[in-house]
């Protein structure tokens, strides 16, 4: 068997880079982890890092090896059970290398292959391939539509924007153009001198030989006066900068807190709006976040009290979306903000408050969004609220999506179909 051995030595970061090959390599297995992780962590512990294993034999390496090669033939034993056709039992006892067996003194193995996420990059894997549907940029949103550049080097500018590696680099080729002419005559009178050495004394040589050693010694006294570095060497990183536009957007986060959401179906509400704040804050800089808590009556909170708060009584889901329309129309113009709300709900409601809901929405709410997504924890059937709002999913096709819950699991999976990157 062959084997080959990289010997270059690392370079900078070289680790990094091999880790996110790594990354790269085993997305799939590493992804199918996150998502397992994403649906059994609590509230608290959403965004932390997360310890990954891999089976042994997805991260086996390809060996070069030699082949038999040429032809062979081969005469193999027969036996005295089978004969062709016969079908081999499976063995008894389960598939093996899983452990909770009973010891042995024979076999061998590996142990499978563990290792820890970061925060960054179980936050990568979380919210890969995820985006805001029918985002558009309204308009330049003021000054922070502008961002710096970089714009190349230049010789003159701030000291703490100093290019190193530029500076170093235009001193060494000041000091060689410098003194390549005095290093060259340096070598012509080195050369002279030991030709001088060579010969018979004499006056003329003996005074010869006391010029070349002057002047040899005039012209690196002035190579060594030479500067290392000096102000004409000096090189700075250059920014600019340039306008970008800029996509406003806001999202309603509208959870039902009635006394009907039990406190296990409120932690998945919680847990799946935790998940929408994180990926909208992580992927998104332009973003505003409106929270509306909601019973018989509807009230703006702030991120502490939305998720955090016990207050609780009836179901009218109607003063929700009523809020909503409100706050629209105070402070966020259509015209210049990307609208967004996502809803969770159990479904019950109010017997004559879901085809006021479906009324809002159709004529009001929905002619200025650009999405809605309303998602129903609960393991019973679907009731008046869902059916209300299949109406308002069938006269808006492309912005409006629902989607149940009945256990935590489905929270990360429903999530990732709410907000997939749809192509464009």
């Amino acid at each position: 068997m062959s084997y080959i051995i990289d010997r270059r030595l690392n370079g900078r970061h070289k680790s990094m880079v091999n880790r996110q090959r790594f990354l790269d390599r085993y997305k799939a297995q590493i992804r199918e982890s996150v998502s397992e992780a994403a649906g059994k962590r609590s509230i608290t512990d959403m965004d932390r890092g997360e310890s990954v294993t891999l089976p042994t034999r997805d991260i086996s390496e390809p060996v070069f090896h030699h082949g038999p090669g040429g032809s062979r033939e081969m005469v193999h034993p027969g036996n005295k059970e089978f004969v062709t056709g016969d079908k081999v039992p499976r063995p008894q006892g389960g598939a093996g290398g899983q452990g909770g067996g009973k010891a042995g003194n024979s076999g061998e193995g590996e142990d499978d292959f563990s290792f820890t996420l970061t925060q960054e990059e179980f936050l990568n894997f979380l919210f890969e391939d995820l985006a805001l549907p029918n985002l558009v940029k309204r308009r330049l949103a003021g000054v922070e539509t502008w961002e710096w550049q970089s714009a190349g080097i230049v010789s003159e500018g701030n000291p703490a924007k100093i290019n190193i590696v530029r500076s170093l680099r235009a001193a060494t080729s000041r000091r060689i153009a410098l003194g390549a002419g005095k290093r060259r005559q340096i070598a012509e009178d080195e050369a002279e001198l030991a030709a001088l050495l060579e010969m018979e004394a004499s006056p003329e040589r003996n005074e010869r030989i006391r010029e070349l050693k002057a002047e040899i010694s005039k012209l690196k006294l002035r190579l060594e006066k030479i500067p290392f570095i000096d102000t004409f060497d000096l090189r700075y990183n250059h920014h600019i900068k340039v306008p970008k536009p800029t996509a406003q957007a806001v999202m309603f986060c509208i959870m039902d807190v009635s006394g009907s959401m039990s406190q296990a179906t409120k932690d998945m509400a919680k847990r799946f709006f935790l998940l929408l704040y994180l990926f909208l804050k992580r992927n998104y800089r332009k973003i505003e976040l409106v929270f509306i808590r909601h019973h018989t009556s509807a009230k703006e909170v702030d991120e502490q009290e939305f998720f955090y708060s016990r207050e609780t009584g009836g179901t009218i889901v109607s003063s929700a979306l009523k809020l909503m329309d409100e706050i629209i129309a105070e402070r966020y113009s259509p015209e210049q903000w990307n609208i967004y709300a996502a809803q969770a709900s159990d479904g019950d409601n109010w017997s004559d408050d879901s085809p006021l809901c479906q009324e809002i929405l159709t004529q009001h709410i929905m002619p200025s969004l650009q999405y809605f997504a309303y998602i129903e924890i609960t393991p019973r059937q679907h009731q008046a609220l869902w059916q209300s709002y299949e109406e308002v999913e069938a006269a808006f096709p492309q912005a409006f999506a629902m989607q149940q819950i009945i256990e935590p699991s489905d929270i990360y999976p429903v999530f990732r179909e709410l907000f997939a990157r749809k192509p464009t």
